[in-house]
């Protein structure tokens, strides 16, 4: 395992929607298990030319206690360019390049006392070519400063990228090896949950934990599960070395949305260190173009989501 970002223990303290139709190459990355989705109404959900967005009450671990805040996760279909990978304009200008990609938009806004946190991940993963995402990006601002960090897949694994306002970060440019980001695994959950790891294996830690623990950025070893009664299925991650679970529960029929998450690892410094839970609720979901909803007439949707 290689280690990429050193990061000193004392850093703690301180897109519309289209039907399938350094530059890291033009030829799709695949794997042999690798099915595509596992519902023939994929594509009737996905390409209607809408996004589905939910909201979700939020109970965020940091700095040893519980704050309240709230989280959105937004999935859309969009043509990316593969070798450029960033949204192409206009879908069918890149030929042959171009790939259709399930992007998830996550967003978590919490205060922690006075100031507040604003984070954000937002993963590409081909619909046809998965299951691997093909870039990750994520960021984090609060009032000390923010940071930003992208993985670009590539025929060997993932070009990392970390810019912060840390001085002891500062700007790093480093690879890292072919496994799976935990990011990624959201997207799979809607594509084909079939699909998803099982058992022992090695994957990247998400944007989000890794920049509020400050380790390093690395593949990490974990084991996986997949279980579920009643309609509902439980996807359940365990670090060991990290002392880190996550339990993602969604719907077992698809399209398999997502009612919630939990989180449970060690918080807060020193003696206020402990074990807590974040934990993800739902609230309301709606299926809407919101790159078109940006009129102030519009700001009543966000009452439908039941965002302050």
């Amino acid at each position: 395992m290689r280690c990429f970002f050193l990061l000193p223990v004392v850093l703690l303290f301180a897109c519309a929607p289209e039907a399938p139709g350094q530059d890291v190459g033009s030829e799709p990355v695949t794997t042999a298990e690798w099915v595509g989705p596992a519902s023939d109404d994929f594509g009737d959900y996905w390409y209607q030319g809408l996004a589905e967005i939910t909201s979700y009450d939020l109970e965020q671990a940091r700095y040893g206690e519980i704050h309240s805040g709230e989280a959105v996760l937004i999935f859309v279909t969009e043509p990316v360019s593969r070798p450029k990978q960033v949204k192409l304009n206009v879908s069918g200008e890149a030929g042959d390049d171009e790939v259709t990609v399930l992007k998830l938009n996550h967003t978590r806004k919490f205060y922690t006392g006075i100031y507040p946190y604003s984070m954000m991940t937002s993963v590409f993963t081909p619909v046809s070519e998965g299951p691997m995402p093909i870039k990750v990006t994520g960021s984090s601002q609060e009032w000390c400063g923010h940071t930003f960090t992208q993985l670009n897949r590539s025929d060997s694994g993932y070009r990392a990228r970390l810019f912060s306002y840390f001085e002891s970060e500062g700007d790093q440019d480093g690879e890292l090896a072919d496994v799976m980001p935990e990011d990624g695994l959201w997207a799979l959950i809607r594509i084909n949950p079939d699909a998803l790891p099982t058992g022992d294996l090695q994957l990247i830690p998400s944007a989000v934990y890794q920049r509020m623990s400050h380790l390093d950025l690395q593949p990490y070893d974990a084991t996986a599960s997949l279980t579920g009664d009643d309609g509902r299925r439980n996807y359940r991650i365990h670090y060991p070395d990290l002392d880190r679970t996550l339990t993602i529960f969604f719907a077992a029929d698809f399209p398999h949305q997502i009612s919630g998450w939990e989180e449970t690892g060690m918080s807060g410094f020193g003696e206020g260190r402990q074990m807590l839970t974040t934990r993800a609720t739902i609230k309301e979901r709606e299926m809407l173009p919101y790159w078109q909803l940006n009129s102030t007439e519009d700001a009543h949707y966000r009452e439908q989501l039941g965002l302050k």
